[in-house]
């Protein structure tokens, strides 16, 4: 008997679970309606589990079988003991932390690996606008208005990599995604990451030097 075929998840999140490898343990951070650790647990055979804020997220992901638990994950995740996974994701959620260094922290310390992904705000578009017309870009990565938007803490690819650097953080690999859906490999060159990427996705590990 044929397994049902499972709805495609989006191109981030496929470039996520292409970084994971199989078996692997995995916490989903801010894991929404469970999309991404569906496809890991169903595809992947991966030992998931999750971490999402909205009651709604959580409903929807525990009526799909998933091992989801409702909580903050700015104060719980320093309740997890280090190394317990092999692979810690939070993607499109850094840049709504309150404190997203701390947060940053706390997934290296909890990771073997952590996989974050996040808007960019020097995209060239949102520059664009922000020069041609003097107000707060938005895009399908940015789709809130200024005043409602639940991102408190936006920054650029090159913003990010600096953070990872006075952590002592390695960027493992990593690449850039337009609004078009293209990607490309996040090289050396961050000014054209910075110009090019509407949102970026990145494997990181503790840089043992």
């Amino acid at each position: 008997m044929r397994a049902p075929e499972r709805t495609p998840i989006r191109i981030d999140l496929q470039l996520i679970a292409d970084m994971i490898e199989p078996s692997s343990r995995v916490l989903d951070v801010g894991c929404g309606d469970g999309a991404l650790l569906d496809y890991l647990v169903h595809l992947k055979g991966v030992d998931g589990r999750g971490i999402e804020l909205g009651a709604d997220g959580v409903n929807a992901c525990v009526s799909s079988g998933l091992s989801v638990i409702q909580g903050d994950a700015e104060t719980d995740l320093f309740d997890y003991p280090e190394g317990a996974f092999d692979y810690v994701v939070l993607s499109q959620t850094l840049q709504a932390m309150r404190a997203p260094r701390s947060t940053l922290e706390q997934l290296m310390r909890i990771g073997r690996r952590a996989i974050v992904s996040f808007p960019n705000f020097a995209y060239w578009p949102h520059r664009w606008r922000l020069l041609a017309f003097g107000r707060m870009p938005m895009s399908a990565a940015l789709p809130y208005q200024w005043y409602e938007t639940p991102n408190i803490h936006l920054c650029s690819i090159r913003d990010f990599v600096a953070l990872c650097d006075v952590l002592a953080i390695e960027i493992e690999r990593g690449y850039v995604v337009d609004r078009h859906g293209r990607i490309r490999l996040l090289g050396r060159s961050l000014t054209r990451a910075n110009l090019l990427g509407q949102q970026a996705v990145v494997l990181l590990r503790q840089n043992a030097g």
